[in-house]
């Protein structure tokens, strides 16, 4: 698809009148002042809210999020942009291990490229109409009163110190999903983020695993995290295991088949067979089962 270019004049901000595919350009004089106030607080504590502000400068977005997540620990929580939104215990399920159904953390498990990327362009199929997207009570960023998100983008940076750190920027339940023209802009002015982002935590070290320590995941075919290998290890086999990994992840039994070569009808019995050896009926409840192994 080509993007074309317009100045800006007087046009309010999400006016509709241009084709989605014309990238409207901030006034330059705004966005060249966000930019020197960016390099300016390059190593103040607050220069995630400085980025906030400057991109507000190009689009409108309701609130945002800075994890890290190093190779074999739990995230950071780097900034709090929630604005109001107070994430209370979500956070905390969050951090202690709701975060492996989060399709941000998987992509920078498998080392995806720096950039921008919406939410829908790395989550599973099913992961929208999954207990994870629309649960208030592991996913910091909704609530029970204003629902699931309309949509997350995410700046993705590799720091130095063995972490990949994620700066999602949000829009609310009620509003519009970010544009093509809009994610075209924010595409221009990424180079800039990503290199404020790297160099304010230029510094930040994960903490070495003690010397008898198992690491974060373990192979076995494919990415599998040790907390995922320890739910249902007494009952379930290895290929359910996976089976449950992908479930809780957002795939369906048809992206489940493609991802282990098998018979859909076979991913189909092997959650038949899950169910009934968790004694569950239902993804909710296996779902709920995953929650309550993690955070006890």
């Amino acid at each position: 698809m080509s993007v074309s270019l317009a100045a800006q004049s007087n046009t309010p901000q999400g006016d509709t009148t241009l084709d989605d595919t014309t990238i409207v350009m901030p006034n330059l004089a705004i966005w060249q002042q966000a930019t020197a106030d960016i390099i300016a607080h390059l190593d103040a504590p607050s220069l995630p809210a400085i980025l906030d502000r400057s991109l507000e400068t190009l689009v409108q977005f309701d609130q945002t999020v800075i994890f890290a997540y190093p190779d074999q620990a739990q995230p950071l929580y780097l900034h709090d942009g929630f604005r109001g939104h107070a994430p209370g215990a979500a956070l905390d399920n969050y951090i202690k291990g709701a975060y492996l159904l989060d399709p941000f953390y998987t992509a920078c498990v498998q080392r995806i490229s720096p950039g921008l990327y919406r939410i829908s362009e790395l989550a599973p199929d099913h992961f929208f109409e999954g207990e994870y997207f629309n649960s208030w009570h592991v996913h910091p960023c909704i609530s029970m009163e204003s629902g699931s998100l309309a949509e997350e983008i995410g700046f993705v940076a590799h720091l130095a110190g063995g972490f990949q750190l994620v700066y999602s920027l949000m829009r609310r339940n009620g509003n519009r999903p970010f544009s093509a023209s809009e994610m075209a802009l924010l595409r221009l002015v990424e180079p800039v983020i990503r290199q404020a982002l790297t160099h304010h935590w230029r510094d930040l070290r994960a903490t070495p695993p003690a010397p008898d320590a198992q690491p974060a995941w373990s192979m076995r075919g494919s990415v599998m995290e040790l907390a995922f290998e320890s739910f249902g290890a007494a009952v379930l086999s290895a290929r359910e295991q996976m089976v449950v990994q992908l479930i809780l992840r957002g795939h369906s039994s048809a992206s489940i088949a493609q991802h282990l070569a098998i018979a859909e009808g076979t991913v189909k019995n092997h959650r038949k067979s899950i169910y009934a050896k968790l004694n569950i009926s239902s993804q909710q409840e296996l779902f709920h089962q995953f929650i309550t192994h993690m955070l006890s």
